[in-house]
Order: structure tokens, then sequence, then C-alpha cells
């Protein structure tokens, strides 16, 4: 099945200012990109889209957009397909369920569930599974970490303990608890109080795999110091971490340097998967 018309959705919760701005320009970079759409799950949100190399060479890269856990869709990073391709690589775009809808697990429940069918399908889309690295811009970055570092999903899941080679969240989220510098607690931790830290890839650290960490220069100001603390954690727990601070990007700007091909993130972040 080709790709969804984003019209064709059920609603989400209104755009702000900036996702506004971003939708708008995400539709635009990825217009005219094709790839297949696949169900993972028995919603419209539950299911990826896979970008397949014209002549592969068995890296995956699985990527979930970000949207504040309230917005988004697996169309949005479309415009990064052209120049993984090109490289080789095998990309798939992973969609999840949103809040208010749902709240905390399930997003990154659903995307568990997407590496399951990632994991037993890829083969023939050109993808070796033992390649598979996960990554993610701002609440799909904190997804993919948290799914890099905990132990307790892989199981339920039914997949390899070490499915995820590697990790290279940009923009990430990794901390909710107090303190972390937030200006307000994100509606998908609605409940609990003991979700914060359960949702919270810097406190619940249980494995190392290696981690690839990037942020704008000028990304939202909680954001950079959550990254350098969780590179520095993840190095004290004994992690394999490199980062990259790219240069004049805001949050949103980050997000686009990861279709470029000459830019600043696409061809580290090629090389350092190819090196791992």
């Amino acid at each position: 099945m080709p790709l969804r018309d984003i019209a064709s959705y059920p609603p989400q919760e209104p755009f702000s200012d900036i996702g506004a701005k971003y939708n708008v320009e995400v539709q635009k970079l990825s217009a005219g990109i094709y790839g297949d759409t696949f169900a993972y799950g028995g919603g419209p949100y539950q299911e990826v889209a896979v970008f397949s190399a014209a002549n592969p060479n068995g890296t995956i890269l699985a990527f979930m957009h970000g949207g504040g856990w309230v917005n988004g869709y697996k169309e949005w990073p479309a415009f990064m397909a052209p120049a993984l391709n090109d490289a080789g690589l095998t990309f798939v775009s992973i969609g999840y369920r949103l809040a208010p809808t749902v709240s905390w697990p399930t997003g990154v429940k659903d995307a568990a569930a997407a590496i399951r069918w990632i994991h037993d399908n890829i083969a023939e889309q050109g993808g070796d599974p033992s390649r598979l690295f996960i990554s993610g811009h701002s609440a799909g970055g904190h997804y993919a970490s948290w799914l890099a570092v905990r132990d307790d999903w892989q199981d339920e899941a039914g997949v390899p303990a070490d499915v995820i080679r590697g990790a290279l969240p940009v923009s990430g989220v990794y901390d909710f608890t107090p303190g972390n510098g937030m200006t307000m607690r994100p509606r998908f931790l609605e409940g609990e109080a003991t979700n914060d830290r359960d949702a919270s890839p810097l406190h619940t650290i249980a494995k190392t795999p290696p981690f690839h960490l990037s942020w704008g220069d000028n990304d939202f100001p909680h954001l950079i110091p959550q990254a350098e603390k969780m590179a520095d954690t993840l190095r004290a727990a004994g992690g394999d971490v490199a980062t990259l601070t790219l240069t004049d990007c805001d949050h949103l700007a980050a997000s686009y340097e990861c279709g470029k091909a000459d830019g600043q993130w696409l061809p580290v972040a090629l090389d350092w998967m190819a090196a791992h």
C-alpha cells in the first residue's frame, strides 16, 4: 500500500505555532517521495513506511517522527529517504498512536511492535535485521532512546535482546523528572507520577548499545543539557557514545538537516553506522 494522504488520518490535537510551521515544511520537503505502507497493528497510526534502496547494503535505519507525542505522521520523515537510499540504507518510518487518545506507555509499545515487524519482514525489502539502527527527532528521539536502553520490552515484543544495533536520537528528550528544565509535564504522561521516571531514558539505563546523540546549537534550552547529561551517563555506564552539535540549527532545522546528503548530520551518521 502506498503512503497515506495525511488528510486521511483521524484528527490530532491542534498544532502549536512551531508544529504548524514544521508540518508545512516537511510536507513540502517530502512531496513526490514514495514508499510502501505496512500495518503492524489495527489502527491507522500503527503502520510503518518503508523506503527501499535500489542497491541495499543491509543496514536499516528505523526513524520516529517528533510532534510532542500529540502530533505527527509516519509520512513526515519521508524527505530523509532519498539520501539514505542512495547510500544503500533501507529507511523505515514508524508511526505510533498519540496522546491524548493514548497515554504512557502505549506509544512506545507501538514502536516496539513496529520493531518486531521490521525484524520479521525487512529482509524482503533488502534489510538485514541484524543491522537495525533506531533513530528519531524530538519525541521520536525519546522513544528511540528508551527502546535502546531498556531490557524489559524485547521478550514481550518477540524480538532478540540485541535487536537494536545502535541509536541515533536527534534533539531527543531524555528526562521527565523534576528539574529537567521543561516548562510543563507532557500530556502523554498523564496519570501516575511514577511515569515520569519510567519514561526517562536517562534514569532507566539497563543496556548500552552504541549511541550517536545530536542536537542543534540553537535547540530548545532544556534539550541541550539533557543530551549532554545523557551522553555522560551512558559513558559512565560503559557505553560507546558519540555526540554532534549541529551548527546554526534550531529544533526544526536539526530535523531538516537529517535529509541533506551533504549536510552536517547525514554523512557523519552514515560513517558512524558503517563503523558499528
